[in-house]
């Protein structure tokens, strides 16, 4: 059995490996990756890359459905779904190769190939040729899409997220299992493109808003053009030839079975730690099997063992993986001098049309511990100017600051072109930017932003009010 000694082992290449990789190197460790699967993050493989070209596709067919709007009056429109699938293909293969040849770049002798596991909390057994002693060792192994027990084993027709990207044509039907930003954004992006879709809810969320006016609002609007369904669980699937019979149960008891080409199951990720011997390390273990860790570090406990990515189900978000292993492997290549890291403002984004985002802290957590105690101002974009000129005059913002100081903590919304809007605001409660401030700068005419002014004039004058403010709309959508 071949043997090899290094300073740190980073056990996976997506994202948060990476950056892992080249955190611990630049703190002049001997460092190695070890990768048992294909190269290539999950961003740029099955997530974030592809399902940005399947949604300016179906950007596009949306565009020729609302041109009369403008009278403009298009020809008969065509969507060739092979096509559509060809180029989300081959732009796909193309990013991905980006990242491959980011990784080829590491040195050969770097770069270990084969599944890791933990055979004492410094050893790791690649496959069974080879035992790597690590004096330090980050975990990067990312996540795995969830399957509900009742739709495992059924056959071909249930799918995930992954699969979505090596369709050769766009289905004729497609039943999205879950309500998340996964499920919202294909099945959307599937609808505008031709397909018949329905969305399946077990509960009323609506990707990661817990405002209760946004959320209304959200479930209010997407049910204008999607077959959207909440209170609604899957009881059983079968598939039957080149289909999936597929029946669900409503919150008044009553089931419906109906045909699909595919399930698309889109409930979540699930990280990839077993199989990875954590048993063996001694570390502290969640009922999810993740190490117990500090966010701040990513360091396990007070080990010599870090964990980053979506392998710590903190923020499966790239970007948050990409700090994660900017963290963990400083930490891991200086250990033991473990400092915190930068984390930045929360920043969560659906590219749904309209935009979903959620950012700073959420009315969820500034609710924590009672009754609000926080300013909110909002604002409607069904009459705001600009949205209006581009008839895409849907949506609410919703902005929060803390009484006596003004600061701005976040803000929830659905929006047009909230991904724009959602990186100022996120901008500025990293800042530590009051109200005030905030109103000080400049707002063009006429431009989306103009919304976001008259939502922070709104909670400027809540804030006036003081601390005695209660919130009135503390209850669920649709009371």
């Amino acid at each position: 059995m071949k043997k090899l000694q290094v300073d740190v082992a980073v056990i996976g290449t997506g994202t948060a490996g990476m950056s892992a990789y080249r955190a611990a190197h630049a703190q002049g460790a001997r460092t190695v990756v070890i990768e048992g699967g294909a190269y290539g993050t999950t961003c740029a493989r099955v997530g974030c890359m592809p399902s940005k070209l399947l949604i300016a596709a179906a950007d596009a067919a949306h565009m020729l459905d609302v041109a009369p709007g403008f009278g403009v009056h298009p020809g008969e429109k065509r969507i060739d779904g092979r096509a559509v699938m060809e180029r989300v293909r081959r732009e796909r293969d193309r990013f991905v190769g980006f990242v491959l040849e980011s990784v080829e770049g590491f040195p050969e002798e770097d770069r270990i190939r084969g599944h890791a596991r933990f055979t004492s909390p410094h050893t790791l057994r690649i496959d069974d040729d080879t035992e790597v002693e690590a004096a330090r060792i980050v975990i990067a192994t990312g996540s795995t899409p969830v399957v509900l027990p009742q739709l495992q084993n059924v056959g071909p027709g249930i799918v995930t997220s992954d699969d979505v990207f090596y369709w050769d044509d766009l289905p004729s039907s497609v039943a999205v299992i879950g309500s998340g930003v996964i499920g919202l954004e294909l099945g959307q992006a599937l609808s505008r493109l031709g397909v018949r879709v329905s969305i399946f809810a077990r509960g009323g969320s609506v990707a990661h808003l817990s405002d209760p006016e946004v959320l209304h609002v959200a479930m209010r609007t997407l049910r204008e053009e999607l077959d959207l369904r909440f209170q609604t669980e899957v009881v059983r699937a079968e598939q039957q030839g080149d289909e999936v019979l597929l029946t669900t149960r409503d919150a008044l008891g009553k089931e419906t079975s109906e045909r699909f080409q595919y399930v698309l199951v889109a409930t979540g990720r699930t990280p990839n730690v077993g199989g990875l011997g954590l048993e063996e390390t001694g570390l502290e273990l969640k009922d999810n099997g993740v190490p117990v860790f500090d966010s701040r570090t990513m360091q396990c406990g007070n080990s010599h063992i870090f964990i980053a990515g979506d392998a710590n189900n903190e923020l499966p978000l790239l970007a948050e993986a990409a700090d994660h292993g900017k963290i963990a492997g400083e930490n891991a290549g200086r250990y033991p001098d473990v400092r915190p890291g930068l984390r930045r403002t929360p920043l969560g984004i659906a590219f749904t049309e309209p935009n979903i985002a959620t950012l700073g802290k959420n009315y969820r957590t500034l609710c924590e511990g009672g009754r609000p105690k926080f300013a909110i101002g909002k604002v409607s974009f069904e009459n705001q100017g600009r949205s209006r000129v581009m008839l895409q005059n849907k949506g609410m913002l919703r902005v929060y600051a803390e009484y006596g100081t003004c600061r701005f903590l976040g803000a929830e919304m659905i929006a047009p072109r909230g991904e724009n809007i959602s990186h100022l605001l996120a901008w500025a409660v990293q800042a530590h930017l009051t109200v005030p401030q905030m109103l000080d700068m400049p707002f063009y005419h006429p431009v989306i932003e103009e919304g976001v002014r008259t939502a922070l004039r709104d909670l400027a004058a809540d804030l006036a009010k003081g601390a005695s403010h209660t919130d009135a709309a503390d209850s669920e959508p649709g009371t």
